[in-house]
């Protein structure tokens, strides 16, 4: 053997000494973690765990998640582990520091989400910590939950208590709209509308949105970025600490109100009614009243989750309708028909209309199963459970991943494409279509959502015109929403002619100004949806405004 072809496989083997290293050093550690959460249960138990692979000690897979997370393709998180393991439905792995089992098969999802003798709330401590830990909706018993739950949903649920919102949410989406309108820079869309759901939900929770403040919306979004952190870590200069010291000035403004309030009740004060009251006055099931940490942490979660969630639907909803114009223009033709069918002397929408409006209504859960919040749900074991012949281990996290089943080829053909069409004669299959959950922890709110967002929705496709800056702008995920927060131009639609005008109208004053405003009239073949002539103040004298906001039609003089 000659000494060139010594030193050549000489080459070699060195080079495969430090794959084989490298194939170690990457491999053991993650062993390790496999022998720490699986391994160690016995061979009965770890032998009919689900497949998957648990990461590496410490940090699980959060490295593979948050990678897919922060690129342009989330759903490869779960795509790799269809590839790697088949379409089983039922993953193990290990995320937010905890052993974990990913569910995102519709029949799987069903029995988890119905199930709450055997799947207790599961969400990462980083959620419980900011929501509150010991004293919450996410932490006390069964029982218990069903009882706040009915408690907090009596102001939001029923066509009678729906009804009463409608007005004031109408006032604070036309004054938001025309302030938009006239505002010659770019506006973002999506901190705008959380501005919208944040009066809502104040005024529904204290009777009145007074306590709102510029300092409250930003400790609110600082709060939602850190609830699922994947690394809770409360040092200065990490997401999770800065969301810990918002969480404790919105605690300090809570409890301050809450003290506010019982003084003027207890002085019988004619004051406006909110959820706040209600939980004043609540008893739990041993007949003694709430305590101040858990009226002031239901207060906290309530307000964070109506104003966050419906925000960047009501965003994808928008944003949606005007990429797809055909879309837009059938969504339209259905607002002008209520108009139409609405008397001369009503005001406003009602609720019975809002029902009607059925393919908007589509559009909406299109949206939703698109983009809809969270990416997933989150349960816990408190035995061992049994399900399709896996087990999953007492204490172990449960995700149901409703994205996965929102986007699966198998239940929705073109499943990324927003078609809302779709549901035209579609029966989605139980567990197939899960938004806002399902059981008896089905999100409270989900009726106000749909009324804020559809009340948006009418009076921003009669009257304005929607235009992107950046429509190419890239979506962060895991709640979507585009880098730039939707940067945008929102103005009053032109250029239809107008032939004739048959109105009929009623005094109107609101947001400031005074004014009359005219409802459903008759435009030639056009159906307009609103005439008024007003006097707004502008700067240091008044300037008198005439403007005819229609359905693609403004003029000012």
């Amino acid at each position: 053997m000659t000494s060139k072809n010594v030193e050549l496989e000489l080459v070699w083997l060195i080079l495969a000494a430090v794959i084989g290293a490298c194939v170690f050093l990457f491999d053991f550690p993650k062993k390790i973690n496999e022998w720490y959460y699986v391994i160690r249960l016995g061979k009965k138990k770890h032998s009919y765990l689900p497949p998957g692979d648990m990461g590496w000690p410490f940090i699980g897979n959060m490295i593979s998640f948050v990678r897919a997370f922060r690129s342009q393709n989330p759903d490869s998180f779960v795509n790799n582990l269809v590839h790697r393991y088949g379409h089983t439905g039922i993953y193990k792995t290990s995320l937010f520091g905890n052993p974990s089992i990913i569910v995102c098969s519709p029949e799987l999802c069903r029995k988890v989400l119905t199930d709450d003798e055997r799947f207790e709330y599961g969400y990462p401590s980083s959620l419980n910590n900011l929501l509150g830990e010991h004293r919450s909706l996410h932490s006390v018993s069964n029982s218990e939950h069903r009882y706040l739950r009915k408690l907090l949903i009596s102001p939001i649920n029923g066509h009678e208590s729906l009804s009463k919102h409608i007005g004031y949410i109408e006032d604070v989406v036309v004054s938001s709209l025309e302030e938009w309108a006239h505002n010659n820079s770019p506006i973002e869309l999506l901190t705008e509308l959380k501005k919208i759901n944040f009066k809502v939900m104040t005024r529904i929770l204290m009777g009145s949105a007074d306590y709102i403040s510029e300092s409250m919306t930003k400790q609110y979004a600082q709060l939602f970025q850190g609830l699922m952190s994947p690394l809770p870590i409360d040092v200065p200069g990490f997401t999770f600490h800065r969301a810990i010291q918002a969480r404790k000035t919105l605690l300090n403004v809570f409890q301050a109100h809450l003290d506010e309030r019982k003084c003027k009740n207890d002085d019988g004060l004619n004051i406006k009614k909110g959820m706040i009251d209600l939980l004043l006055e609540a008893k739990d099931e041993d007949g003694e009243k709430l305590d101040n940490e858990l009226i002031v942490n239901l207060l906290l979660g309530f307000l964070l989750a109506g104003h966050e969630t419906t925000a960047h639907a009501a965003l994808w909803l928008t944003v949606y309708l005007h990429n797809h114009p055909e879309v837009l223009q059938k969504v339209r033709e259905e607002q002008v028909e209520i108009l139409k069918s609405r008397q001369s002397s009503q005001k406003g929408l009602t609720l019975n209309e809002i029902r009607r409006m059925e393919y908007l209504s589509k559009a909406f859960d299109e949206t939703m199963r698109l983009c809809g919040m969270p990416f997933a749900i989150f349960r816990k074991t408190n035995n061992d459970v049994e399900v399709d012949g896996y087990i999953i281990p007492k204490g172990w996290k449960v995700l149901v991943w409703n994205r996965a089943i929102h986007l699966n080829s198998e239940f929705y053909s073109n499943p990324k494409d927003f078609i809302p069409s779709r549901w035209d004669n579609l029966k989605p299959k139980a567990g197939s279509f899960i938004p806002f959950g399902a059981g008896s922890r089905t999100c409270p709110g989900a009726d106000l959502s749909k009324v804020e967002m559809y009340i948006f929705i009418h009076y921003f496709v009669l009257n304005y015109s929607f235009e992107q800056i950046n429509p190419k702008s890239p979506v962060i995920f895991p709640n979507p929403s585009p880098i730039d927060n939707c940067l945008a131009k929102v103005k009053w639609m032109t250029g239809l002619r107008v032939d004739c005008l048959s109105l009929g109208g009623y005094l109107f004053s609101g947001s400031g100004r005074l004014g009359i405003a005219f409802h459903e009239f008759h435009a030639g073949s056009l159906w307009l949806s609103r005439l008024e002539v007003g006097l707004s103040k502008q700067y240091s004298g008044w300037m008198r405004e005439l403007s005819i906001v229609a359905a693609g039609f403004r003029v000012s003089c």
